[in-house]
């Protein structure tokens, strides 16, 4: 019968009872894990360094050929444990394998914390017989240390569980309490496709430190008080369900000779920007290159070294305004048609059905303004049927879809700009190359709507912005 796996990974962080869980899965007569076989220090076991005739040159240079070299040479199923600081190369190779089966080994955080901290003050990482175990006296706990590891152990749990679902595979969790526990020992065998049972789990290493933390620490009532200040159930954290962006590389503007390339975000500036991009090449608007695959993009970028990028930032207020004038109220834009219609019929925005008429004013047009920004809330939620639009999405999310390609290296803006781009532009060869910040265009101005509650609403829709970007009310910039 044919094995549903070909190899399995023990994901764990020091002090988990790793070494442990891994002593009893060697009973299974069919099982073989190596040890930390893609640990930066050793390979597999501490002063190993060479395993099937490759040494840690050769596995630094191709860590995957390790890999292939444990399917072609254990007879049994062969397996490995990794931790987050191991080599993330590997990691990319076997997380979306769904022939790789995944054991994932979890402790509290906080015992595995203090359990490395004595092993580093002991120089005793294993224990076979507590006559040999040596003393260590109380440890102190380092509040700013802990959360630093305690933020790299969350990202790597979150990365694997991420990895999995996008590849529709479930994992075998254990946690360290129930590394002794037989029947589920056995299952995990079972998970892994092994064919035996065992009767006993392996004995031969010893919990060091069995005593509570209390005893183990000397600063336990600091600690305590600075755990629990720890927001465990991240109470804070804003939900965020807006879908994840494309890197928008077809609409990047890039100039043929000046190393110069433009990322913009829907909804700021932007054809003034790439008219004044194109001056300094003495080109038309037209003429800038743009429609760019992300090959092309890296040619360009390959034949401009020293080449500089930026993108337009905007207040969340003036560009949700900006996009509301543009492409909502005017019953002329094709591309918005059947949004306006859903707006108007749907969710009750009161714009006129022909646009701009007698009798709507501005008092009319905050109104609909704001009720423009009750939508965008529901909709960047995922509460409506209507996408999110690039024009209205977030500029944290774009920024996020373009960083799967690149980065600006360079964030402006919009009220920045008349001093930013000259700048930018002279650093390339490019003295002379002033802007003019053009004004919106706007059946009202927004200071002739703008008020508190406007700015509140606009906070509720683009909170992340807000937060990520540093902007202040928009009265206040």
């Amino acid at each position: 019968m044919p094995r549903q796996f070909d190899a399995f990974v023990m994901f764990a962080e020091m002090r988990t009872g790793s070494n442990n869980l891994e002593a009893t899965l060697n009973e299974f007569p069919d099982l073989d894990c190596l040890g930390e076989v893609f640990n930066p220090s050793f390979m597999g076991r501490h002063n190993t360094f060479e395993m099937f005739g490759i040494d840690m040159k050769a596995r630094e240079k191709d860590p995957v050929r390790l890999f292939d070299a444990l399917l072609e040479n254990v007879e049994g199923l062969p397996g490995f444990r990794f931790f987050h600081d191991h080599d993330a190369r590997v990691l990319e190779r076997v997380l979306p394998d769904p022939k790789v089966a995944k054991i994932i080994l979890t402790r509290n955080p906080l015992e595995s914390y203090v359990s490395r901290k004595i092993a580093a003050a002991t120089g005793q990482w294993r224990l076979t017989d507590m006559k040999h175990r040596r003393e260590s006296n109380k440890i102190t706990f380092d509040t700013e240390e802990f959360e630093v590891l305690l933020e790299k152990l969350q990202a790597f749990q979150i990365a694997l569980q991420n990895g999995l679902q996008r590849t529709g595979q479930t994992a075998f969790y254990i946690s360290y309490e129930d590394i002794n526990d037989l029947d589920v020992i056995n299952g995990m065998a079972r998970y892994l496709g092994s064919s035996h049972e065992i009767s006993a789990t392996n004995k031969k290493l010893k919990k060091q430190n069995p005593s509570d933390l209390s005893q183990k620490v000397e600063n336990f009532e600091e600690m305590a008080a600075a755990v629990a200040a720890l927001d465990r159930f991240d109470l804070t954290r804003t939900p965020n369900f807006e879908p994840r962006r494309h890197p928008g590389v077809p609409g990047f503007f890039a100039l043929p000779e000046t190393g110069l390339l433009f990322l913009p975000i829907n909804g700021s500036v932007v054809a003034p920007v790439v008219t004044w991009m194109a001056g300094l090449d003495g080109l038309a608007a037209r003429d800038v290159a743009s429609g760019m695959n992300q090959k092309e993009l890296r040619q360009w970028m390959r034949r401009h070294e020293g080449h500089r990028s930026f993108t337009v930032l905007r207040h969340p207020v003036a560009r949700a305004y900006d996009v509301f004038n543009r492409c909502i109220l005017p019953n002329d834009r094709p591309a918005y048609a059947e949004a306006r219609r859903v707006l108007r019929k749907m969710y009750g925005l009161p714009i006129p059905a022909k646009g701009l008429v007698e009798g709507y004013g501005a008092e009319e047009h905050k109104a609909a303004f704001l009720a423009f920004l009750a939508f965008l809330k529901g909709n960047l939620a995922g509460q409506t049927g209507l996408k999110v639009d690039p024009s209205w999405a977030t500029q944290t999310a774009i920024l996020q879809g373009m960083a799967n390609v690149t980065l600006p290296d360079l964030l402006i803006r919009e009220e920045e700009m008349a001093q930013e781009l000259p700048a930018l532009a002279a650093k390339l060869g490019h003295g002379d190359a002033g802007f003019d910040t053009p004004l919106p265009d706007e059946p009202f101005p927004l200071k002739s709507i703008y008020d508190g509650s406007v700015e509140d609403a606009a906070m509720e829709v683009y909170r992340r912005d807000y937060l990520n970007f540093g902007f202040p009310r928009w009265d206040r910039r």
